[in-house]
């Protein structure tokens, strides 16, 4: 028996939405606030007679009940501690905490850009290079998903290219063209612009042949097809693509810099991460995905008005 999704109401799209973001977040908060579902650590809070464990510092748990035990065998003081998380897992109260004061907190060293400095920078890393793909990606894929001379002409190379991870590209990238954004600018392009052209040639494709048939039938050339039939019929699933696609050249921001970098998210996320300030990576990771999540939604919406036309168009 088949089954068939019915259209949601605008209060059940809302509620699941916000679902959505809440279940995780109560895991989360289970995680980290009640010591019986996980806590695998202790956190000293007096090592008691127990030589090597330092106060705040944190043990395996196997590990503090046996040396306790062993204190209380031999009349000793027994260590004092609590359960908790491993470091990398902080709570949700200390990431929100990071969020705030990541904007307000100068950095550790003089030099070093702001959180917000990385941040834009990083925004002006993605939205630049996700444009100059789209330059190239865009016309070529609509041209290969049009004609089936340059598709084969082109798309196996394609196919052949977009298999090599563009990481891989890195030092090359930096030989040619130094230590600076320029680079960062190219993997990210190189990431996207492959399979940007074979999504939108697979989705210029799939007009409808009827409007091409029928715009040969009332003696439209060609030419004329591609722009007046193909193009704003295949339009709204293009732009849906770009959206998807929008999302990976995130990915690729934070792989792009890694490589020999002193600003940008991904630094900022390192430098953290070296200084076990987890609070903080946590914060910075969410704050990509906000930015992401809002961007999406602007997109869709600005979609919805452009393309009032197609049914379903977002």
């Amino acid at each position: 028996m088949g089954y068939v999704a019915t259209e949601l109401n605008h209060k059940n799209k809302l509620i699941l939405g916000f679902c959505s973001f809440l279940i995780p977040i109560l895991i989360w908060c289970a995680v980290s606030y009640l010591p019986f579902i996980w806590h695998p650590q202790v956190q000293i809070t007096d090592s008691g007679s127990v030589s090597y464990f330092q106060v705040d510092s944190r043990v395996d748990k196997t590990l503090f009940y046996n040396e306790a035990q062993n204190a209380v065998n031999h009349g000793d003081a027994p260590p004092q501690g609590k359960l908790v998380n491993p470091i990398y897992l902080p709570a949700p109260d200390q990431v929100a905490t990071a969020l705030f004061t990541a904007f307000t907190t100068p950095p550790v060293q003089a030099d070093a850009p702001w959180f917000h400095q990385s941040l834009w920078h990083s925004i002006k890393l993605v939205f630049t290079a996700f444009f100059l793909s789209s330059l190239v990606g865009i016309p070529l894929g609509i041209l290969c998903g049009f004609s089936l001379k340059i598709s084969k002409l082109t798309e196996p190379f394609v196919e052949f290219f977009r298999y090599l991870p563009a990481p891989a590209f890195g030092a090359l990238a930096v030989a040619i063209l130094g230590i600076n954004d320029a680079p960062k600018v190219a993997i990210i392009v190189i990431g996207t612009l492959f399979q940007q052209i074979l999504i939108i040639a697979n989705t210029t494709r799939m007009v409808d042949r009827g409007l091409i048939e029928a715009g040969y039938t009332l003696g439209t050339s060609k030419m004329k097809s591609l722009f007046h039939v193909v193009i704003p019929a295949a339009l709204p699933d293009i732009y849906r693509d770009l959206r998807v696609l929008l999302g990976w050249a995130w990915t690729y921001l934070i792989v792009s810099e890694l490589i020999g970098t002193t600003s940008g998210i991904t630094w900022f996320i390192t430098q953290q991460a070296r200084y076990q300030n987890f609070d903080n990576v946590y914060a910075a990771i969410l704050i990509i995905g906000v930015i992401g999540l809002v961007c999406d939604v602007i997109l869709m919406k600005l979609g919805e008005r452009m393309f009032k036309w197609k049914a379903g168009a977002k």
